[in-house]
């Protein structure tokens, strides 16, 4: 599986983060998500899938 983050679409809503604390943070400077693990474990799949479907904007893709 691999995460990424539009950031053209990112409002920093940060839902993602309540989801998946493991694989989203803010940047301190553009207040934006920034992804901590590109490719996440299986393991976390279910919580990367949540956090892009409850992300209001739709700026993360979850790939394979």
């Amino acid at each position: 599986m691999r995460v990424t983050v539009d950031l053209t679409k990112c409002n920093a809503y940060a839902n993602c983060l309540m989801e998946a604390p493991e694989v989203f943070d803010l940047d301190g400077e553009t207040g934006l998500v920034t992804v901590l693990q590109e490719q996440p474990p299986d393991e976390l799949r279910a919580r990367v899938e949540a956090a892009a479907r409850v992300c209001p904007v739709q700026a993360i893709a979850v790939e394979g």
